[in-house]
């Protein structure tokens, strides 16, 4: 089957106010490319009535393809399911509260023609809080520490992917991961755009405090084994101290004499210390292998697809048999 020259992937959880716009604006700017597209919308578990607009977009629109999950199993999973899906040689995601105007697709793709694997954003201008402003540059800055990997604006769900990227990140089975560093682990080449950002004109945000946390910490124990190595360190550094106190100890008995020691108290203090710190270093390394197990047995599928509305589904089901089988490089 001959691909598509590119697919938009779009999660939506209750977005019912938004989606007419969304529908428009993304049909608009993908028509201007004259190339062939799809734009697939996959409903996380929606209890707004969105998922009844999507399934009637995907009735009056050829290009659109409605992907209807059973449940909420967030936007990670809602987007994974979306590229399961999809058939362009290059894949666009978009977040579907328009705050990323769908006009920006086209510079992405022209970006991609210029032979990228990865093209990520960087919001100008954001129309958010103070405090998402501030904990999303937190994030940025954490993730780039634990990660290595030097983008600037990883909360920016518009970014495009090449295809044999795509396909990697298809193979990978775990549970719980983060897109754009999945991606860019895959990734040959990448470059960042700057791109507008706009006021969320309906809904709110799904990101408040507890649910960035949560991320947070998903970040750091999907796509790094950075916690567990900072037992080991904080180990050392504990045992260093302690092994350097008692030294300190010794030196100031000989020259003051045992009374200035209390009488040994502050030698059992330095032995507490170095015991301490093989005790965080035992535990660190139990929490390496137990890292490396939890990352070798998580088979569960993310998602649960419960019916799939648009043009040529069967196709697209037996792309993703050839994908699974290795038989589409």
């Amino acid at each position: 089957m001959k691909a598509l020259d590119f697919s938009v992937v779009i999660p939506v959880y209750n977005e019912k106010n938004n989606l007419p716009e969304l529908i428009a604006r993304c049909l608009g700017a993908c028509k201007g490319t004259n190339r062939r597209f799809e734009i697939i919308l996959v409903d996380d578990g929606s209890k707004d009535g969105s998922r009844d607009i999507i399934t009637l977009a995907a009735d009056l629109h050829t290009e659109v393809i409605a992907v209807i999950l059973n449940r909420n199993y967030g936007q990670h999973a809602a987007v994974f399911a979306g590229l399961e899906q999809s058939k362009g040689e290059i894949v666009v995601t978009l977040d579907a509260d328009l705050q990323n105007p769908p006009e920006e697709i086209p510079r992405l793709l022209y970006e991609m023609d210029q032979g990228v694997d990865v093209v990520g954003t960087v919001r100008q201008n954001r129309q958010d809080s103070v405090f998402r402003r501030v904990s999303s540059a937190l994030v940025n800055r954490i993730v780039r520490q634990t990660t290595g990997v030097m983008m600037h604006d990883y909360g920016c769900m518009l970014r495009a992917y090449r295809r044999s990227v795509v396909n990697a990140m298809l193979m990978c089975r775990e549970h719980s991961t983060f897109i754009p560093i999945l991606a860019n682990s895959f990734a040959g080449s990448t470059k960042e755009i700057q791109v507008s950002h706009a006021l969320r004109k309906n809904g709110k945000s799904k990101y408040h405090l507890a649910k960035l946390l949560s991320l947070q910490f998903d970040l750091l124990t999907s796509m790094s084994t950075f916690p567990l190595r900072l037992l080991s360190l904080m180990g050392a550094i504990i045992s260093a101290c302690g092994i350097g106190f008692g030294a300190l100890l010794m030196a100031l008995r000989i020259v003051y004499g045992a009374s200035w020691a209390a009488e040994g108290v502050f030698t059992l203090f330095a032995v507490l210390f170095v015991f301490i710190g093989a005790q965080f270093i035992g535990l660190g390394l139990l929490g390496e292998y137990i890292g490396r197990i939890y990352h070798d047995v998580r088979g569960r599928p993310m998602y649960f697809v419960e019916s799939i509305k648009g043009e040529s589904v069967n196709q697209t089901n037996e792309n993703v048999l050839e994908l699974k089988e290795g038989r589409i490089e």
